[in-house]
């Protein structure tokens, strides 16, 4: 299954030490140069940035072929990159928690889930997590 993330999900699911979660439900995670970014940015936590200077084998940093925005100019670089990227590699998900991007993501045929959705889907497994 190819899944794409934005940093905030990403980002408090580290911050509650539970980044686990994410490659339990789906082994491999990919996100894009942009989102790798601003989890490195100097006022991201300092766990979160310890985190990505040394990311683990499940997550896949990818470029982006950045084009043009059409309908994407109002979402942060991250949401921006995380869904095209899922559009250029026909990702099957996408992880994001901004309405706005969920929103354009839907219209622009994407699966999305949210971190509510994944705590959700991981809460049966939550014996067998960590």
């Amino acid at each position: 299954m190819i899944i794409v993330s934005d940093t905030s999900p990403i980002c408090y699911l580290l911050l509650i030490d539970r980044i686990d979660i994410l490659q339990e439900l789906y082994r491999v995670i990919i996100i894009p140069q942009g989102v790798a970014d601003e989890l490195n940015a100097p006022e991201s936590p300092l766990v979160v940035r310890n985190w990505i200077a040394k990311p683990p084998d499940w997550l896949q940093i990818q470029t982006v072929q950045v084009g043009k925005f059409l309908g994407l100019e109002k979402l942060d670089p991250g949401e921006r990159e995380a869904i095209l990227l899922a559009e250029q590699i026909k990702a099957e998900l996408v992880i994001l928690d901004d309405k706005a991007a969920r929103h354009i993501a839907i219209e622009r045929g994407l699966k999305i889930i949210g971190l509510l959705g994944i705590l959700k889907d991981a809460a049966p497994q939550s014996s067998q997590i960590k």
